[in-house]
């Protein structure tokens, strides 16, 4: 196979059209051209609002929604593969994502992740290009329990939904506390549905403990960890690169960049199984990279674009949030709350959600080589109608970026290297 070179990016939570004449993103777009295969995580569903589209009871966060023209923007951009699984995926409940899967389809778009059905969702899906075949498998963690796709039968149809990666969280006490926690159970009727004591862990009502130093620990599900090796297997015999993107909320205490444990159990998993890279986003902030048997694994690549005060329509749900608002308000009033209330009901006021990279890295004759790094920038300082579209950082924030990457990397054994304003890390 020929070198392939291949560009990964973050969340793109976009929600408008894109100015094309706009010189921030022309400059993008000459980074994004310079590689084959060019990725981004699609953070929102794609309708026009359509009369059979309800919005769910609960959303990720903001109902998400763009004009399927803004698909033509992400290719016009230089997108040519993408996942969308994730915790905004039913915002719009089954038919917004039905709808999703018929625009996706409509523009051309090679997506994995999401389907009217489980094998839909976690099949792998193929770009061809002229150096070789590439194939995409996309999971989400962060999810709700009506969510997940549901498997096809003979005699009935499967549920469109996402493929999921369910973990498993489970907390250690001492002895004497677990004894606790039996005593209670013997005395109500918490565990009436439970059968417990599995392997040495004791269930609690929803929540699992065993005995041990006192802390908490997650584990990868083992049924969808299976289903999902099976993918990467099927797809390392029809593909010559394999990509699995993972998109995951979830973090060790209240420290989004740091991972859990499940995260990085499943990340090296894929790896062990054959995969290329791993491509991991969702928490809205960098994480380090590793590299894991001579192959990246992106921990947490940020947001690529996060256009998260610009949605135009939102439903009851999103208001009652705030108080009195009512029908005389618009979703402009229900931002104005947010940003005045210090954020802490979203993500608007943390500047590192406005930091992010484009990574490039070349494959050829199986091994990965060239990691480069490009800081950009969201304009956090920006006036709401700039705010969330990414450009190249200029010096001062590009040395913090990578400054940053290099301190969550580091705790990995990973050393990037400053140059010409990039970060470079050799394999």
């Amino acid at each position: 196979m020929d070198k392939l070179s291949i560009a990964v990016t973050g969340d793109a939570l976009v929600t408008q059209r894109l100015p094309r004449e706009d010189e921030r993103l022309i400059a993008l777009k000459e980074i994004l051209g310079m590689t084959d295969v060019r990725f981004t995580n699609l953070e929102t569903s794609i309708h026009s609002y359509e009369n059979d589209i309800y919005p769910s009871k609960h959303s990720g966060g903001d109902w998400i929604n763009a004009e399927p023209a803004v698909l033509s923007d992400l290719s016009w951009l230089g997108f040519n593969i993408m996942s969308c699984p994730s915790n905004h995926s039913l915002d719009w409940s089954h038919n917004g994502l039905l709808r999703t899967i018929e625009n996706l389809n409509r523009e051309q778009v090679v997506y994995a992740g999401i389907g009217r059905n489980l094998a839909e969702a976690s099949r792998p899906r193929y770009l061809e290009t002229s150096k070789g075949r590439v194939a995409i498998i996309a999971v989400n963690t962060t999810f709700r329990d009506w969510h997940p796709a549901g498997e096809q039968r003979r005699d009935f149809i499967g549920r469109p939904g996402i493929n999921p990666l369910h973990f498993r969280t489970i907390h250690k006490v001492d002895e004497e506390q677990l004894n606790v926690l039996k005593s209670v159970a013997e005395q109500t009727e918490i565990n009436k549905r439970n059968s417990n004591n599995k392997d040495g862990i004791f269930q609690f009502g929803d929540y699992f403990f065993e005995t041990g130093d006192p802390g908490t620990y997650t584990v990868v599900d083992p049924i969808d960890a299976k289903r999902i090796k099976k993918s990467i297997s099927e797809a390392l015999r029809q593909a010559d690169i394999v990509l699995v993107s993972c998109h995951s909320h979830e973090m060790r205490g209240l420290q989004k960049e740091q991972l859990t444990d499940f995260q990085r159990e499943f990340a090296h998993m894929v790896i062990d199984e054959g995969a290329h890279a791993y491509i991991g986003h969702g928490p809205h902030v960098l994480r380090g990279i590793e590299i894991y048997k001579k192959r990246p694994i992106f921990h947490g690549l940020g947001d690529f674009f996060y256009q998260a005060e610009l949605i135009e329509r939102q439903p009851t749900e999103f208001y009652e949030k705030y108080g009195n608002f009512n029908e005389e308000h618009c979703t402009a009033d229900g931002y104005d709350f947010r940003l005045k209330s210090g954020g802490v009901m979203n993500n608007e006021t943390n500047p590192k959600t406005y930091e992010s990279i484009i990574a490039t890295f070349d494959i050829s004759d199986n091994h990965v080589n060239n990691i480069v790094l490009y800081p950009i920038t969201l304009g956090f300082d920006q006036p709401r109608s700039k705010k969330g579209t990414p450009e190249i950082a200029e010096k001062e924030a590009s040395e913090r970026i990578i400054s940053e990457l290099q301190h969550l990397s580091s705790s990995f054994g990973t050393e990037i290297e400053v140059k010409d304003g990039k970060g470079i890390i050799t394999i």
